[in-house]
Formats: C-alpha cells, structure tokens, sequence
C-alpha cells in the first residue's frame, strides 16, 4: 500500500513539474515572439517624412532608397525569415503632424522601431515619444548637433552631423583665405540652430560672419535676402536652407548679378538635374558637402550594389538623398541581423552599440555605448552647368 502511495506521489510531482516546464517553456516562446512589431514572418518598421509641399523631395527620395534596399532583403529571404514592411506616413515637414504620426505608429501600427524622419522640428517633435515608449529612432535625415551631444540611446545616426559639414565648408574658405563671410539660413529650428553651428565654428576659425539672413521655408522671392547680402560684401555666402528655397535664393542671387561664390550643405539640393534645367544653368559654381559618396562613384562597392538595385527595380529616381537612404537602411537591417532571431528592441540597441567600427561597401561608420553617430563623412563638390558633380 505504501508503494503504491510512493509512486503515485512521484507521479503527481512529475506531472507538476512537467505542467511547470510547459508552462516556463510556453511563456518563454511567448516572450521571445511578442516583441511590438515582430511576427515569425515580418518586421514592421515606421516612417514619418515630409511627402508634399516645397521640401518634399528629401522625404520621397530618402523612402525611395529605405524602400530599395528593404525589397533587396525581402527577395532574398528576410532577416532570419522575417520580411521587412515599411509603414510611410506624411506630415508634410509640419512637426505637429509628425507628433500625431508618430503616435500612430507606435500605438496603432505597433511598430518594431522608426526610421527615416526628416528635418529637425520634426524629429523634436517625435523623439519624446519614441522614449517614452522605447522604440529605437534610426538614421533621421537630420544632422542638427544638439542631438548628437546629448547621448540618447533610442537615437541613432548614420549621417555625419551639420557640425562637421560646416567645418569641412569653413575650413575650406579659411584655407582659400576667405576670412569673412555671409549666412542665408532658413527660419526654423533647423536654420536657426545650425547657424549658432556656423557663428561658433567661424569663431574657432577666426572667420568673421559679417551677416546673417533668415529666409521663410515657403518663400517665393528672395530679393531683400540678396540685397542684403550682397551689401555687406561677403568673400563668400553659406546656405543653410533645404529644398525649394535654394533654388528660390539660386535665381534671385544671380538675376542680381552678385559674384561671391557660394556654398551649401547637404540637404540643400535634392534634384539637382531638375535645379539646373528650372535655373538655365544657374546652379553652376554652387560647393556642397556631401555626406555620402557620389551615386555615379563607381568605385565604391556600396554604390555599385545601390545601382544594380536601382536598375533591377526600375527605379527613377537617383539621387544622394536615395543612396542615403539605401545606406541606412543597409546599417539597419545589419542591426538586425546581429540581434539575432529572438529579435526585441533592447537587442538591436545593444547590437548597434557593439557594432564597432565597420563597413558598408567601403562606407565606413563607427557606433559604441556611447557613441550613436554613426558617419563622419563629408566631401566637398561643386555642381556643373547641368547639375552633374565635379571635385
């Protein structure tokens, strides 16, 4: 009898044990695919970018290149399976709507992490949200320096910052031993910022800013700007303004027959075929830096692989803005790749900050636990007649 009571005890304790074990192995499956946003089969990833108006040229072509290079990884399988899909909303460079965008993604969509934001209000607007719910912000199209000297762990860059674009641009004029210039910066949060960037950095150089002219993101005239400018006699002029609005300064600056010559930073030209053709030609002699490699460069590995793709998908549009966001989304889906299939937030943020030092095609980028900026890369080149680059 008291056998038999012995070994129904241990039966009764190896079934408890069993049910607890299945139960432990249960949860853990759960925990390990119940990551917001990730499925056996797919990724959700959101986007918040300007898709009309005068600057929507930045939001279409930095989608066009994300989007390419997602459909490069998609058609060879995923990442461990898993597709990527892209969820892109407007908000047409207003920061309010990219606040309302962001909710949506986060508590609507569900998505894994966001990526491919425009212009500084706007990402403002959005990271508050995105800590507070814990979903990683990668590569913005923003170089402001505030976010890059305050560390934030869900932010990460691939472009260099504004800082070191204007550094490169000063530094070239103070070498030429042009040792005064001019500012026309657009009236935001991005123009404003970045020229305090400018003043403290022409400071350091001991160049002097002899003037300072804001411009409205929406202007269609630019003549008191160039007045201005051209009155205080600059040796040469500094553009911190984006999209439509070059092209605006570009026309009225030469209508007027003012000679300085002039300089731009990255996100100032989008089209710069369709720019030379609007300007007849007047974008010729017009520096910009460049923060990533020239989408003709050839000789460089990551451009080769970004134009088979663009050949193979048929793809329109080419531009820096597009390989940008090729090059972006490529050191992202690497983040995902090395946080492993049990993917969550927390592992691509620590595969992110243990990525190190590493290439991309001969693109090279950098990040650690204290260092989420990605690309110091910036290159001077001047535009031709019809809109083409030349060192």
């Amino acid at each position: 009898m008291k056998c038999r009571e012995m070994e129904a005890g241990r039966t009764d304790r190896r079934a408890v044990l069993m049910t607890l074990a299945a139960t432990a192995l249960g949860r853990a499956g759960t925990a390990a695919a119940a990551e917001t946003g990730v499925t056996d089969k797919g990724i959700k990833v959101g986007q918040s970018a300007v898709f009309t108006g005068p600057a929507k040229d930045f939001g279409v072509d930095y989608k066009a290149g994300i989007a390419l290079y997602f459909d490069r990884i998609n058609k060879a399988g995923g990442v461990f399976e898993r597709k990527l899909e892209l969820v892109s909303l407007d908000d047409a460079y207003e920061p309010k709507k990219t606040a309302e965008n962001t909710a949506r993604l986060i508590d609507e969509e569900k998505v894994f992490a966001l990526i491919g934001y425009v212009a500084t209000g706007n990402l403002i607007a959005a990271m508050p949200l995105a800590e507070k719910a814990g979903v990683p912000m990668f590569a913005p199209l923003v170089g402001t320096t505030s976010f890059r000297t305050t560390h934030n762990r869900y932010l990460f860059h691939v472009r260099a910052s504004y800082e070191t674009e204007l550094r490169k641009i000063v530094g070239h004029l103070a070498t030429l031993g042009i040792t005064n210039i001019a500012v026309i910066y657009q009236n935001s949060a991005f123009g404003k910022s970045n020229l305090e960037t400018c003043l403290q950095i022409a400071q350091g150089l001991k160049v002097k800013v002899v003037e300072s002219v804001p411009m409205e993101i929406a202007a269609t005239d630019a003549k008191a700007q160039v007045a201005q400018l051209t009155k205080a006699r600059p040796g040469a002029v500094v553009m911190i303004v984006a999209g439509k609005m070059v092209e605006v300064f570009l026309r009225d600056y030469r209508a007027a027959g003012a000679a300085s010559p002039l300089y731009t930073i990255s996100v100032g030209i989008t089209d710069a075929p369709g720019s030379a053709q609007r300007l007849n030609g007047g974008i010729e002699g017009l520096v910009t830096a460049n923060i990533v490699p020239s989408p003709q460069a050839s000789r460089m590995p990551i451009v080769v692989d970004y134009r088979k793709d663009r050949t193979d998908a048929g793809a329109k549009i080419d531009s820096y803005t597009m390989l940008e966001g090729y090059i972006a989304a490529r050191v992202f889906v690497e983040g995902l790749k090395r946080a492993g299939r049990n993917l969550t937030r927390e592992a691509f943020i620590k595969a992110m900050e243990d990525m190190g030092t590493t290439k991309f095609g001969d693109f090279p980028v950098q990040y650690g636990p204290n260092n989420h900026n990605g690309s110091n890369f910036v290159d001077l080149e001047m535009y031709t007649r019809t809109g083409s680059l030349r060192r």
